[in-house]
């Protein structure tokens, strides 16, 4: 090939990617049992630090757009995990607050993350708590530039 540039090797997000999709396959097993997907475990993440919050919020917290983030929960509100109501103080806002079933999920997913760092070696986990800090930094600010 004439440009390495264009090698898949090469490309840069490429092993984002792989290790993104390859994690939230390992999440899988442990989101089937509890009934949800990986993009509404994310929303939980969200929700079990701070109940009732718009929709609009939500959307920025995990970096989406607020048209992406409805049809998960809508989903979620026909499980029962939420529930979607006007803001009384401003109509056009749409508060989610988690049901008794979406707080019960949180105690029934509290050893997901354990679980997760166990799928991988303990050279590899030690590696990414050594890193962590500095990896999230740098992560962040690709995210705020790229935003």
């Amino acid at each position: 090939m004439a440009n390495d540039a264009l090698l898949l090797d090469n490309q840069f997000c490429f092993r984002f990617y792989t290790v993104s999709r390859l994690i939230v396959k390992h999440y899988q097993p442990y989101l089937t049992k509890l009934g949800i997907t990986y993009p509404q475990y994310l929303v939980l993440l969200v929700l079990w630090e701070q109940n009732d919050m718009p929709v609009n919020d939500i959307a920025k917290r995990l970096y989406l757009e607020t048209n992406t983030v409805t049809p998960i929960l809508q989903r979620m509100e026909k499980q029962k995990i939420i529930v979607r109501k006007k803001d009384k103080q401003d109509h056009r806002k749409v508060i989610v607050s988690l049901t008794a079933h979406g707080e019960e999920l949180e105690r029934l997913a509290k050893d997901i993350p354990s679980a997760m760092a166990n799928t991988v070696s303990e050279d590899v986990k030690q590696h990414f708590i050594n890193c962590n800090a500095e990896a999230k930094k740098l992560l962040d600010r690709m995210i705020a530039e790229l935003l």
